[in-house]
């Protein structure tokens, strides 16, 4: 069975312009836009010396302002790709031009009421957004939903993503600031992948905590049930502080079906940022074995291009969805406030 694992490039890309210029743009947008041959025209960020950098080392035209590369953006009509910190993209979508093409760098605000004021912005300026929740368009995760919608699982009964492995916070020194950590930065990945296959969930029980290793970060830890109701279980435990070694670590999805199964490695983040191979094994029915599925790539840099691609066909007409809009991420945005909502209810007391 041929397996889709990419998504399809415009037909006639526009050119690109990046506000921010930090560490996602240098590791995972501008080598997605280089392999996809996608034109970047300009580069800003409200720190200079970060703008050179990256301009120099990928031979980009860097600005000043944002007020001068907006106007070269609105004479080239190109799509606005903005890798800012949460609190800053409130403020860069009120200056860009009404009717303009963006994609905003995860996550949609810093908080539920953030999401909320970013969608008011992209209604009322009439913006074609996109979230860049770009896992759902990795090689591997395109591979799992085309088995879906080929029925190849059959309907899903179990979805567990298992995290155990050592993740290098000390490569990211401006979490230290923030009250929200893991699950509004990480985890945010998996609930939104979670929702592109089984939809909103009806509800969610979540604790989400730090580690005394990591005292600097608010939270590196989270588990989670989310409601499907009385047929399907989806959960995830996520310890970002195993510092064990190589044995016994993972990073896995599994998803079961009444008819097959998958089970997705999440290669990116063994030895991060080194990282490992990504994989896809696919149990086709009883009397069978594992098959391991072929491709190429993997989250870093291809999903980048998926996101890109979509919201770049959507804009012209050749994709009927905008799939990670910014009416869809706010669903995914109401999910991970509730998880934080039920982390500070605390638990049920024992019967007595």
């Amino acid at each position: 069975m041929h397996l889709k694992n990419s998504w399809p490039l415009p037909s006639s890309p526009k050119p690109i312009v990046i506000i921010g210029a930090g560490g996602i743009v240098n590791d995972a947008h501008m080598p997605a836009y280089l392999k996809a041959n996608f034109n970047v025209i300009g580069l800003y960020d409200i720190d200079q010396k970060k703008v050179l950098h990256t301009a120099k080392k990928w031979h980009l035209k860097s600005y000043t302002s944002l007020d001068e590369l907006i106007s070269n953006a609105e004479v080239n009509k190109a799509v606005f790709d903005i890798a800012t910190p949460p609190s800053a993209i409130k403020g860069i979508l009120k200056k860009i031009p009404i009717g303009s093409t963006v994609l905003i760098q995860k996550p949609m605000g810093e908080d539920f009421k953030d999401a909320k004021a970013i969608r008011a912005i992209c209604r009322r300026r009439k913006l074609t957004a996109a979230i860049n929740f770009q896992l759902r368009f990795s090689p591997m995760m395109i591979i799992v939903q085309d088995c879906i919608e080929k029925k190849v699982i059959g309907d899903i009964t179990d979805l567990e993503v298992h995290l155990n492995l050592l993740t290098p916070w000390e490569l990211f020194p401006f979490l230290k600031n923030m009250s929200r950590v893991e699950i509004a930065v990480h985890s945010i990945h998996y609930f939104d992948l979670i929702r592109s296959f089984l939809g909103n969930p009806k509800g969610v029980w979540a604790q989400t905590l730090g580690h005394p290793s990591s005292k600097e970060f608010a939270q590196t830890r989270t588990t989670a049930i989310l409601n499907y109701g009385p047929d399907i279980r989806c959960s995830l435990s996520i310890n970002h502080n195993y510092s064990k070694g190589p044995n016994f670590q993972s990073a896995q999805i599994r998803i079961d079906g009444i008819e097959s199964a998958a089970m997705i490695k999440l290669g990116l983040l063994l030895d991060y940022p080194k990282g490992e191979p990504d994989e896809v094994w696919i149990f086709p029915k009883v009397g069978t074995d594992w098959k391991k599925i072929d491709f190429e790539g993997g989250w870093f840099p291809e999903a980048f291009i998926g996101t890109m691609s979509n919201l770049q066909r959507f804009a012209s007409g050749e994709d009927k969805n905008l799939y990670t809009s910014v009416e869809d991420a706010y669903h995914t945005m109401s999910l991970v406030e509730s998880c934080y909502i039920s982390s500070k209810k605390g638990d049920t007391a024992l019967a007595r």
